[in-house]
């Protein structure tokens, strides 16, 4: 079987499904081609922040971006995705960490997050379930989180409502140049063939962008999650700790049915070759110490479930996002360092935007993939086997 369209995608996470809704909203044809199932991988396994506050400045434009599709996801796709804008909460151990809280908030003014600086008096007041041990926090009301195991799928959804072809479990052979367009070949002896190429494949894309002479110095680790018996409804907002002490650097949120979902506190072992990540119980150890320190409420609640993903971290902690530097019609988003649910949907209207537009109307040029010196070589040959 043999399909062709105007834009070929490969990996069908958050970035990759949303990509292809916004590419059919601007009248692209598009194919969409997933390994596994959609938003089976980091994007389905994440921690579900929905979050603005924390962002590097350079930052803010394309999440804020995000932040308005967020705001809009029934009317867009049909579902809430479970999408709740609770606030963030920022919490540090240390009355010095008014100070670094307080540049933050200064530095992101014009960003509309709407920061508020609170004491003990005010933490007290408003969030008392946080312990005496918190000295300062920094909060955002319009933050949010979501069900990441949900919200691909969503997007995949209506995509294909759209017109869009997605092919789930499908594995890719080869892949490369055949004449003006790029090509790939599947296990199952289906071809696809389009002019332009975007790559969403997470902790995977590292190893295509090198058959066409790109290499990054991707890492793939596993971060940890875990989600606890339900406690009566009480910690509203997304809590996360504010420190540069990794054990300490944990983040929670409960959802409507009480349940409280946390992460953080180091990343465990992780392959691309089995598709699997490991969960290393010292952590899950120690994020149940951190959050008592918290909250203390929660040292009585039962573990009940933990997790992890193939995550992909960059050494520079951004993204690859945009166009090759070395390939006309290859794009690329991924590398978003467990960093990427909040600013997937944005993602998607942006690469959509610069696909079919050659530009962008926010600023992407950090996240080049030309930053690490992969792009002054030339194209290799028309095709390559994937291991």
């Amino acid at each position: 079987m043999s399909e062709k369209a105007d834009v070929l995608i490969i990996g069908g996470g958050l970035m990759g499904a949303a990509s292809a809704f916004f590419l059919r909203q601007r009248g692209l044809s598009v194919l969409l081609v997933e390994h596994d199932r959609i938003g089976q991988q980091a994007s389905g396994v994440n921690f579900g922040n929905v979050r603005r506050h924390g962002r590097p400045a350079e930052q803010m434009e394309l999440s804020n971006r995000a932040h308005e599709i967020w705001t809009k996801l029934p009317a867009l796709v049909g579902e809430d995705c479970e999408f709740l804008r609770t606030g963030h909460l920022r919490v540090g151990y240390h009355e010095a960490d008014e100070e670094a809280l307080a540049d933050y908030a200064s530095s992101v003014r014009d960003f509309g997050l709407g920061l508020e600086i609170l004491g003990r008096k005010a933490l007290n007041e408003r969030f008392s379930q946080v312990s005496e041990k918190v000295k300062v926090a920094s909060f955002s009301p319009y933050c949010a989180h979501a069900n990441p195991r949900i919200t691909a799928p969503a997007f995949g959804r209506a995509a294909a409502r759209l017109g869009a072809k997605i092919f789930e479990q499908t594995i890719c052979e080869s892949f490369g140049r055949a004449g003006a367009d790029f090509e790939i070949h599947t296990r199952d002896g289906r071809r696809f063939q389009a002019a332009t190429l975007l790559l969403t494949c997470g902790a995977w894309t590292g190893a295509m962008a090198a058959q066409f002479g790109e290499t990054v110095p991707l890492a793939v680790r596993g971060p940890q999650m875990g989600v606890t018996e339900p406690m009566p409804y009480a910690l509203k907002p997304v809590i996360g700790v504010f420190t540069e002490k990794l054990e300490q650097m944990i983040y929670l949120r409960q959802i409507k049915r009480g349940n409280v979902v946390f992460g953080g506190g180091g990343r465990g072992p992780a392959s691309t070759a089995t598709r699997r990540a490991s969960v290393d119980p010292t952590i899950t150890l120690n994020q149940f110490r951190q959050l008592r320190e918290l909250v203390p409420a929660l040292g009585r609640l039962r573990l009940i479930r933990v997790w992890s993903g193939v995550e992909s971290y960059l050494p520079d902690d951004r993204p690859v996002m945009g166009e090759s530097a070395a390939v006309p019609g290859l794009f690329y988003a991924f590398g978003f360092c467990g960093h990427g649910f909040q600013l997937g949907p944005g993602v998607g209207a942006t690469m959509a935007e610069l696909i079919a537009t050659g530009r962008t109307s926010i600023p992407i040029a950090p996240y080049t993939i030309g930053r690490f010196g992969s792009g002054q070589g030339t194209e290799r040959s028309s095709s390559r086997r994937l291991h």
